[in-house]
């Protein structure tokens, strides 16, 4: 099965699409919430994933109760994750045959993140994606952030395409709902989380990595 509308642009979320950071913010996330004496589920973690640092924040007081001191957690979190990344951002599998295939094919590109300016540049500078990927939509530059689908539609103006010819690549269901609301083409390379039936039914295909993704796109 090919693609549904001509393709003028690919458009790629970062975490957990292009870097393998998922469960090492989740595991910061978790040693810090431990830390300070409680506890969260996998499920509840499962469900931040995509979600803007913001509004993670705000889901995890609200989880935990007025008790819960933020504050010494954020500080531990933010010690968590520099430790685990300091020896640099892996990347996904099938990332720079994509990124090569799509230069090849003089396909524009873009990222769209629920990260912050901050970490996104910090993150593509380690993983060595920041010389490759120049249009880089962040939490920072739109009011909304995902699934609401502003990232998305201010990286399809950036690149200078229609969203409805925009190829959208997602990990997080949070992301898939943000991409198939700006009228782009959603595609799910799952990393920690299996599709749903209902998010299945927002993706043009659920692809197994992003060596599949590339297959698709070259396809007549």
């Amino acid at each position: 099965m090919g693609l549904p509308n001509p393709l003028d642009a690919v458009i790629l979320d970062m975490d957990g699409t292009l870097h393998d950071t998922e469960g090492i913010y989740h595991e910061a996330l978790r040693r810090a919430v431990t830390a300070v004496g409680f506890s969260v589920t996998d499920s509840f973690v499962h469900s931040l994933i995509g979600i803007p640092g913001k509004e993670t924040d705000e889901m995890l007081q609200m989880h935990l109760g007025p008790g819960f001191p933020f504050d010494a957690y954020d500080r531990l979190y933010g010690k968590y994750c520099e430790t685990l990344l300091a020896e640099g951002v892996r990347l996904k599998p099938g990332v720079t045959e994509l990124l090569d295939f799509l230069e090849m094919r003089a396909l524009p590109v873009a990222i769209a993140t629920s990260a912050s300016r901050r970490a996104a540049t910090l993150h593509l500078m380690r993983s060595g994606l920041g010389s490759r990927i120049a249009k880089v939509v962040t939490r920072d530059d739109v009011a909304r952030g995902k699934p609401h689908p502003d990232v998305y539609l201010e990286a399809a103006r950036r690149v200078g395409a229609a969203p409805e010819r925009c190829l959208a690549v997602e990990d997080s269901f949070t992301g898939i709902r943000a991409a198939h609301a700006a009228g782009m083409m959603p595609v799910m390379v799952p990393d920690v989380l299996t599709p749903t039936p209902e998010i299945r039914a927002l993706c043009v295909t659920v692809a197994a990595d992003l060596h599949a993704v590339r297959e698709l796109i070259a396809r007549p």
